[in-house]
C-alpha cells in the first residue's frame, strides 16, 4: 500500500486521525488500525475517521473505527471536526455528514461548530439492552455505582450519577461496565454530577477505546439523562476532561443539538510499515 496523508485533529482532546478517500477506497483492517492507534510505535488516536463519497446526498460519508480497530456509528466530536473541514471546502457555514446512525445536519457560528445529532432513543431494545427495562432506571451495578439513565445518541450510553465524578476510579470500573453482560453490544460509560441548574460535570469511559478527554455523545446522553432525572433543564454546559460542550435537547423533535470548537494538530503521511 502507498503512504497515505492524513490529518490529525481533535475536539477537547478527543483525537482523531483523518484520512481521505473520497477519491481512491481505503480499506485498513483492524491490526493496521490498532498500529496506527498505537501512541508510541504509531500516530495515536480514539478513533480514526474515513471521508468516503456519500450516497445520500451529503457531502461526504464519515466511516468511524474506534481504537481498538472495531467499526462503530457516531462520534459527535468526529462529526464537528469534520464538518469544519467541508465548510472550509466549500467556502459555507453548514455542511451535511453521512454516517451509519444517520444523516447529520451541521452548522459554524462564533461558539464553533454544532451538530443536530438527530434524536435520543430511550427505549431499551434501542440502547440495546439484554433484556426489558426502564432505561430511566437500569438495573446494573458496580462497586457502589448503580441505577444508570440509558440513552442511544447512535451508539449505546450508559449514565451514572454519582456524587462526585471526580471521585470514581474510572479506569477499574469502565471495562467492566463496558463489557457488562446486560449490554450485548457493549456501552459508553459517564460519570456525571451537577454543578448547577444548568452545568453538569462528566468523565467518560469510551467503548473500545478507554478513558478520554472528551465525548461527543456521551456530552449528548449525559444532558438527556439529566433532563429525565430532573437534574437539570435542556440546555446544559458539559464539562469534560478537556473542555464544555453545549448541548441542548429540544423538546420540539427530540433532537439533540451540540455545539463545540474543533483543532487541527499537524498533518502527516502514515508509512507502509503501519498498513
Amino acid at each position: 500500500m502507498e503512504p497515505l496523508p492524513f490529518l490529525k485533529m481533535h475536539g477537547l482532546g478527543n483525537d482523531f486521525v483523518v484520512l481521505d478517500a473520497r477519491e481512491r477506497p481505503i480499506a485498513l483492517t483492524e491490526t493496521a488500525v490498532r498500529a496506527i492507534a498505537d501512541r508510541r510505535l504509531g500516530v495515536g488516536f480514539d478513533q480514526l475517521i474515513v471521508m468516503e463519497p456519500s450516497a445520500d446526498g451529503a457531502d461526504l460519508f464519515m466511516r468511524i473505527r474506534n481504537a481498538d480497530g472495531g467499526e462503530v456509528s457516531a462520534c459527535g466530536n468526529a462529526s464537528r471536526c469534520v464538518a469544519s473541514l467541508v465548510m472550509a471546502e466549500k467556502g459555507a457555514r453548514t455542511a451535511r455528514i453521512d454516517t451509519a446512525s444517520g444523516l447529520l445536519e451541521c452548522a459554524a457560528d462564533e461558539r464553533g461548530v454544532t451538530v443536530d445529532m438527530g434524536p435520543a432513543r430511550l427505549d431499551w431494545r434501542d440502547i440495546p439492552t439484554a433484556e426489558a427495562c426502564d432505561t430511566l432506571n437500569m438495573p446494573v451495578s458496580l462497586d457502589g455505582l448503580s441505577d444508570p439513565v440509558g440513552v442511544n445518541m447512535g451508539n449505546p450510553h450508559a449514565v451514572f450519577f454519582v456524587p462526585d465524578a471526580e471521585a470514581v476510579a474510572l479506569e477499574q470500573v469502565g471495562p467492566a461496565l463496558e463489557t457488562h453482560p446486560f449490554f450485548p453490544e457493549r456501552a459508553n460509560i459517564e460519570m456525571v454530577h451537577a454543578l448547577g441548574p444548568d452545568r453538569l460535570r462528566m468523565r467518560v469511559w469510551e467503548r473500545g477505546v478507554g478513558i478520554t478527554q472528551a465525548c461527543g455523545t456521551g456530552a449528548c446522553a449525559v444532558a438527556v439523562a439529566a433532563v429525565r432525572r430532573g437534574v437539570t433543564g435542556r440546555a446544559v454546559e458539559v464539562v469534560l476532561d478537556g473542555g464544555s460542550l453545549d448541548i441542548l435537547w429540544r423538546e420540539e423533535d427530540g433532537h439533540v443539538l451540540m455545539t463545540g470548537p474543533v483543532a487541527t494538530s499537524f498533518r502527516g503521511v502514515l508509512s507502509p510499515d503501519l498498513l
